[in-house]
């Protein structure tokens, strides 16, 4: 199993993760010309990638959908929620959340997200050959306990770390906007996000992956802050990092330490 950032933030989202000769994306929110040169900065041709999965309908993870799945011959997959609220184009596979969809090398298990989308998931990726577990989950107001049961015995995990309380409270947004983003169906702070991760990961977590940062309320910096105090006392030991919007970063490879590539802000814990 391999996992890559290929970009996180509110100008778009999207995550590449192969296992063996399989490759899906976890949410495409970038055009196909964004898309097709992060994936040639790490030799993955965009015809490779043999499906995208959908975590909920908002244009910074569905944006370049409906483009890519025609160009390239994908199948998208999507919630009938997330589906009938977003233009994902004729080649969509729509499933329940709490599904779980078996692909030729990998199985990819959908839990439900507190999120203010119609049906938005998250995912979790495990590799048939080794039994590896990536988890994927951002967007999400809170960690609920359906998430939390999700993330157990991962070797992987992206988790957002979207904004700083005080940031979020003294920055530019106006109230209402504040009130909808740290809300229980909003976005993750990263106080929220290290006491969750405090008490969920393990030390068979090899990497531990901070996404969705804000660019007005939040730095790389004081997120992964954050989030090395609340993991000080934890079992965790491996590599803690945060996502960037405009690079690719990875990949992050179970077991052991994954190759060289554009990282930055990474602090080992």
């Amino acid at each position: 199993m391999k996992l890559w950032m290929l970009g996180s933030g509110s100008r778009g989202n999207a995550v590449l993760v192969e296992c063996d000769d399989t490759r899906i994306l976890i949410d495409c929110g970038f055009g196909t010309r964004t898309l097709a040169g992060r994936l040639k900065s790490i030799g993955v041709a965009p015809e490779s990638v043999d499906c995208c999965f959908v975590t909920h309908e908002h244009s910074d993870h569905v944006k370049g959908v409906a483009a890519a799945t025609k160009r390239w011959a994908w199948r998208a997959y999507a919630t009938a929620g997330t589906a009938a609220n977003a233009d994902l184009g004729d080649s969509l596979t729509r499933f329940t959340p709490g599904e779980s969809i078996d692909l030729p090398r990998m199985t990819v298990a959908s839990t439900g997200t507190p999120h203010d989308a119609a049906e938005s998931v998250g995912f979790v990726i495990t590799s048939r050959s080794t039994g590896a577990r990536a988890g994927v989950f951002y967007d999400i107001g809170h960690v609920s306990r359906a998430i939390a049961d999700a993330c157990t015995s991962l070797d992987l995990l992206v988790l957002e770390s979207n904004h700083d309380d005080d940031m979020l409270r003294t920055g530019p947004y106006p109230r209402w906007l504040q009130g909808r983003i740290a809300c229980d169906t909003g976005h993750l702070s990263n106080r929220a996000a290290a006491a969750f991760a405090r008490d969920a990961v393990t030390a068979d977590v090899r990497h531990l992956v901070l996404a969705h940062l804000s660019e007005k309320c939040n730095t790389p910096e004081v997120a992964l802050g954050e989030m090395r105090n609340g993991l000080r006392r934890s079992r965790f030991r491996g590599t803690l990092t945060a996502a960037q919007q405009d690079a690719v970063v990875g990949p992050f490879v179970p077991g052991g330490s994954r190759a060289p590539a554009p990282l930055q802000y990474t602090l080992g814990v």
